[in-house]
């Protein structure tokens, strides 16, 4: 799941977008009409479109009109799960929760399908850092800097977690009650969905999801669903301020801990072995990185939350990341999309199942 390095990416700490797939271009001439029509203080100017090369599921673009720059974000072409890449509910999700915490503010949304073949929405971009994979060249961490933005990226996410929902208006977000055992049937069915011939069996995983499965939390919270580095924006200016989160298309109310499991399937540190590395999707191997340990314990600490049953969370992260790598190869393989960087999903998923098993065999639950 490793987006490709542009040599744009290799050079500037910046986040940068680059030239537009072709299985993924359209006309942005077509979509004038209608931001003009949503944004009042539109200017008039060129149009440039470009893509940025981070991300595997809905696609995001940085359209310029006039010299202000913006972003766009519309769904994946091919099959999709039922109630994924719904443009209209994140552009709702950041309409609310823009006046309450770090998100870009949204700008219009359009559902009318016939301009560019989908859905789509707009919102103002946060110029600033994203990592990815690897750090840029230009871009270096000192072991006491990176332990400082493991620190800060941990606390927005806690912050997240912490925002009183009801004062905020956002109690209609979702239902908490429920939310664990739906979260795991839910993304079993969809596992069945998108089996390949060439991927191991996660019945085993499942069924070891099933017998342990943890009530659901007495605090319920906003989560994110797929937090992680790659989905926040960091200061330009000291490189280790969270000044905006982005992604909002998974985002509900429910059990922090399985956000928090969920961050920590992304999280390959050092010493993990060779294979997790091979599937790293960001610098948290770095010098000063904080251990996935460490990370549970400063989100106990901070919360006062038990994190009981570390390993049955961080289960449940692995799996899910796996089921998500699947519904993208599954559609590669269907010949749905032509990325060339999802021909390797099949290992994706096959390394994800081996380190839930080995979490498995000596979890404590």
């Amino acid at each position: 799941m490793n987006p490709p390095k542009t040599e744009a990416s290799a050079a500037s700490p910046l986040d940068t977008a680059g030239a537009v797939r072709d299985e993924n271009a359209f006309d942005p001439a077509l979509i004038l009409p209608f931001l003009k029509s949503q944004i009042p203080d539109l200017v008039e100017g060129s149009v440039e479109l470009r893509q940025f090369p981070g991300g595997a599921s809905n696609l995001t673009y940085q359209l310029t009109i006039g010299g202000r720059e913006m972003i766009l974000r519309r769904p994946p072409a091919g099959t999709k799960a039922r109630g994924a890449h719904d443009m209209g509910r994140e552009f709702r999700v950041l309409q609310r929760l823009h006046p309450h915490f770090k998100c870009p503010k949204p700008l219009a949304y359009c559902e009318d399908t016939g301009l560019i073949g989908s859905d789509f929405y707009v919102m103002e971009k946060l110029a600033g850092i994203i990592l990815r994979r690897d750090l840029p060249s230009s871009l270096r961490y000192s072991p006491e800097r990176a332990r400082q933005l493991c620190l800060n990226l941990i606390d927005t996410q806690i912050a997240l977690h912490e925002l009183d929902y009801e004062a905020a208006g956002l109690a209609d977000m979702g239902k908490p009650a429920g939310y664990v055992a739906r979260q795991l049937s839910g993304w079993s069915e969809r596992w069945n969905k998108v089996l390949t011939d060439d991927i191991p069996s996660y019945d085993a995983i499942i069924a070891w999801l099933t017998s342990n499965q943890p009530a659901d939390s007495a605090r319920p919270g906003i989560i994110h669903n797929d937090y992680r580095y790659d989905n926040v924006v960091l200061s330009a200016d000291d490189q280790l301020s969270v000044i905006g989160v982005l992604d909002w298309e998974m985002a509900t109310l429910g059990d922090p801990l399985l956000d928090l499991g969920s961050s920590l399937a992304y999280w390959v540190e050092a010493g993990d072995p060779q294979e997790m590395q091979s599937i790293r999707m960001q610098p948290s191997n770095i010098p000063g990185m904080l251990s996935r340990a460490e990370i549970i314990d400063r989100y106990a600490e901070k919360t006062g939350r038990e994190v009981r049953n570390a390993d049955w969370y961080y289960v449940f992260g692995l799996f899910r990341l796996g089921v998500i790598a699947q519904q993208i190869y599954y559609r590669y393989k269907l010949g749905q999309s032509k990325n060339p960087k999802f021909a390797a999903f099949g290992l994706f998923v096959t390394v994800l199942a081996q380190v839930c098993e080995r979490v498995i065999n000596r979890a404590k639950v």
